[in-house]
């Protein structure tokens, strides 16, 4: 009886341990639901905190580019483009009605030819650009005469208000001894423009009757006359 009695008392605490070893198991595996559960809670809370401080850091992000885009934009690379526009804008060439243009006599005595020397002042209030050669024709008692260029290479220049530049025209002196042709007048044309102005010629009265084989009328480009000649 003995026997059997720790038998079964033997049976009993193996079967209780047996039993607590199944309750732990279920309540291990229990735990481990919650567990990972908490874990994917933590992932999902982090998730959308990340994604809560992503959207944080891209609006604050987009705000400070937005802000910083607005104020380069406006406040500085727009004002610094519209100074640079500005400061590097175009100037505008001399129109015939802006400048006061003038001929006089600059021959020089042991010259070969006459030359008359054409002053453009600039009276338009603003700077304006002037380049290459003017329109120059001669009237006279033959006709209209019109200048040829002297192939000099015409530089391009800013003429300041108020100021002036000049350029030549060179004629054959009238050596024949014959009355030659006689010139009424000076018509220039300023560069680029269409607009004529007629001026009082005040170079020799007369040239000489050619067949075109004599010396012509040169016009030098402008700015390659200094004053005076």
């Amino acid at each position: 009886m003995r026997v059997h009695k720790l038998t079964f008392a033997a049976l009993a605490v193996a079967a209780g341990l047996s039993l607590t070893a199944c309750q732990n198991d279920d309540a291990g595996t229990g735990q481990s639901g919650p567990s990972s559960g908490a874990t994917a809670s933590s992932s999902d809370g982090g998730s959308d905190s990340g994604s809560s401080d992503q959207g944080g850091a891209k609006n604050s992000a987009g705000t400070s580019s937005g802000t910083n885009s607005g104020a380069t934009s406006s406040g500085g690379t727009g004002t610094a483009a519209g100074t640079g526009s500005n400061a590097n804008a175009k100037v505008g060439r001399c129109r015939t009605d802006e400048l006061e243009i003038t001929a006089k006599d600059n021959t020089i005595d042991g010259d070969p030819d006459g030359t008359v020397v054409v002053e453009l002042t600039n009276h338009s209030g603003r700077d304006c650009t002037i380049s290459g050669y003017a329109g120059v024709d001669l009237k006279t008692s033959a006709g209209s005469l019109s200048a040829k260029r002297t192939g000099q290479q015409a530089g391009s220049a800013v003429l300041k208000n108020g100021k002036s530049t000049f350029f030549p025209v060179n004629y054959p002196f009238n050596k024949s001894g014959g009355s030659g042709v006689r010139v009424t007048g000076l018509v220039v044309t300023p560069p680029d423009e269409t607009k004529s102005v007629t001026l009082n010629w005040p170079g020799a009265a007369t040239l000489p009757v050619t067949d075109g084989s004599g010396s012509p009328v040169k016009v030098g480009p402008v700015g390659s006359a200094g004053q005076g000649g």
